[in-house]
């Protein structure tokens, strides 16, 4: 049974979305957000990056920062950029990238089916990033970007989308990147019940992307209910704003590796090393993998296949028989020496859309040595680790098309909100 709930989102007037919809927090550095606000001073960035507003001196999780996104975010709720909805309602979010579609439920997730394991998560979060959201939710009494969530697919709650799809919807753009963004807002009692109760029949809620919003709004909502007193209630404060959809529309991308240096290794002895472990094929014209237990190893200007030889793995494994595992336990660890890479410098993860051509420039620009295309797991692997209570190696998913920051904002002093949802 998972429980969610409607809620009044704050979300961009419909003649400023395609301004104000941003990035994902996450996955842009600092400079390229400065960048895309000076060119758009409306972008969402101004609030889930702040410290683009202030001297470049100015650490990112400097308390200024978290003061200036205040500031910033209640000045676009002053000046009508930012909007809340009258009542709680349901979003229905849709995002098209190329020739895939995935349409999912803009909601509120009740804490405490993160407390009872019924949302399942499949990364570790890092401490320091887990305390800079929730020092921003804190600070501005608001999640202000949705965690992608997954359900195993069911046909009955795809049919109700389909006709809540058959009306205008309240925002449809393309965003820089090429993705179309279309939002509808469910208002209607009875639809939003029908909703409720689809949701109760789901036995498990899935985080895809967004573990660092998940644990920071988590610990909001554990601080919430210190400070009242009041554990396990359904109010603003003691949920989190997710999007849920069905998992067959969601897809993997590849998360590729890409390494500063040879562990001071001779490139002979380092291809000799990794011969060990691997059957190493030179001129791979295929460069990016198009099966399972298949790599591509970009070295010098050339690329080569790798297939792991029999015995690297054990098919058992949920998690060691992944291809991010047998790659990280039979040649990042062993042979480069990165044994830590969540927290290794000499590491760097780049997301599938940006292709093997960025993994050429990097190692060709002399920066890095060598790089890794991975095939990515498919969301069957990804729930079944979920499932057993594991987690993947660090950064094994990339998901896309993803979420925009700015399209629904959670307000978590919402006292109509808490009314609605408690009777």
């Amino acid at each position: 049974m998972a429980v969610i709930f409607p809620f009044r989102a704050v979300r961009s007037g419909r003649q400023w979305v395609a301004k104000v919809a941003s990035y994902p927090y996450d996955i842009v550095s600092s400079e390229e957000a400065r960048k895309i606000a000076a060119e758009n001073p409306l972008s969402f960035l101004r609030v889930t990056k702040a410290e683009i507003d202030l001297p470049e001196n100015v650490n990112s999780y400097d308390d200024r920062v978290y003061e200036k996104a205040k500031r910033n975010f209640e000045e676009q709720l002053r000046t009508g950029i930012l909007i809340q909805d009258d009542q709680p309602c349901f979003y229905v979010y849709c995002l098209t990238m190329n020739n895939q579609e995935q349409c999912g439920i803009g909601a509120c997730v009740h804490a405490a089916e993160f407390e009872t394991r019924r949302v399942k998560r499949h990364e570790l979060t890092l401490p320091e990033k887990e305390a800079d959201r929730t020092r921003h939710i804190d600070r501005l009494k608001a999640q202000t970007g949705p965690i992608l969530m997954a359900y195993r697919s069911r046909e009955s709650i795809n049919l109700r989308i389909n006709i809540i799809r058959e009306n205008p919807p309240e925002y449809d753009f393309m965003s820089d990147n090429g993705v179309s963004h279309a939002l509808w807002v469910v208002r209607d009692a009875e639809a939003i019940r029908a909703i409720e109760k689809e949701f109760e029949t789901i036995d498990a809620l899935y985080i895809a992307d967004g573990h660092h919003r998940a644990a920071a709004g988590m610990a909001v909502a554990r601080m919430a209910e210190r400070e009242s007193g009041d554990h396990g209630n359904a109010s603003a404060q003691c949920s989190v704003l997710a999007v849920l959809f069905p998992h067959d529309q969601l897809r993997i991308r590849d998360y590729n590796r890409v390494v500063k240096d040879l562990g001071g290794l001779s490139e002979q002895s380092y291809l000799r090393m990794i011969g060990e472990s691997f059957e190493v094929a030179p001129d791979y014209r295929g460069k990016s993998p198009q099966e399972p237990r298949e790599f591509g190893m970009y070295l010098r200007g050339r690329w080569f296949r790798l297939r792991p030889r029999k015995g690297t793995w054990q098919e058992g494994d949920i998690v060691g028989a992944l291809d991010v595992s047998i790659l990280q336990n039979n040649l990042l660890g062993p042979v480069l020496g990165i044994h830590d890479p969540r927290g290794d410098a000499r590491i760097t993860f780049v997301g599938g859309s940006r292709g093997v051509g960025e993994l050429e420039r990097m190692v060709d620009s002399g920066e890095y040595a060598v790089a890794f295309s991975l095939f990515p797991p498919t969301m069957d692997q990804m729930m079944k680790v979920a499932d057993a209570g594991m987690v993947m190696p660090p950064k094994s998913t990339w998901f896309e098309p993803k979420l925009r920051d700015g399209i629904l904002i959670h307000v978590l002093t919402d006292e109509d909100q808490e009314k609605s949802v408690r009777g």
